[in-house]
């Protein structure tokens, strides 16, 4: 019986922490605070392995050609700082300003490894990576999306690409 339970809530992108029963929403986003992907997973889903599914879900249509799906730059915090992603950005060509993390410091110090180069870090870039929160924050104005009223995932997902849509027309009118 509770496996089933378990497997339902899953399904449903709602999971176990801390606070309970919780949805997590991973994004990328512009420095302008607009969003630029989305996706959905059940609260106790870790945020470093949801990196390249966000940096996948980017499409950024311009006036001809194909929808540009590559950053020059991607920010975030160390919990985005592991191999793999470092990996898969520096394959595609972009920077990352991901500072690292003291234990990988110190694996890669230790006596009798390669030892390997430090990571370098553009400090003025990181002073931007408050804009995912500060998107967070936009988004959290829709009620139904800060408290999650939606039982399916994709009804809720369709509300954050709906909320992200009004987002860009309201800046896209400013400008």
């Amino acid at each position: 019986m509770k496996r089933r339970h378990k497997a339902r809530l899953a399904a449903a992108a709602l999971g176990r922490s801390r606070g309970g029963l919780t949805t997590k929403t991973h994004l990328s986003c512009t420095r302008d605070c607009l969003p630029l992907s989305f996706v959905v997973t059940a609260g106790q889903a870790g945020d470093s392995p949801q990196f390249i599914p966000v940096l996948q879900g980017i499409r950024v249509p311009g006036p001809v050609g194909r929808p540009r799906t590559r950053p020059d730059a991607v920010a975030g915090d160390k919990a985005y700082s592991s191999r793999r992603n470092r990996s898969h950005l520096r394959t595609r060509g972009i920077k990352a300003v991901i500072p690292e993390k003291k234990d990988q410091a110190a694996n890669r110090r230790k006596k009798g490894r390669r030892g390997g180069r430090p990571i370098a870090h553009d400090t003025e870039l990181y002073k931007d990576r408050n804009t995912v929160e500060r998107t967070i924050n936009k988004i959290k104005d829709w009620r139904g999306l800060a408290v999650r009223y939606d039982k399916r995932p994709d009804s809720y997902q369709a509300a954050l690409d709906l909320c992200g849509a009004l987002l860009w027309i309201r800046h896209l009118g400013t400008a």
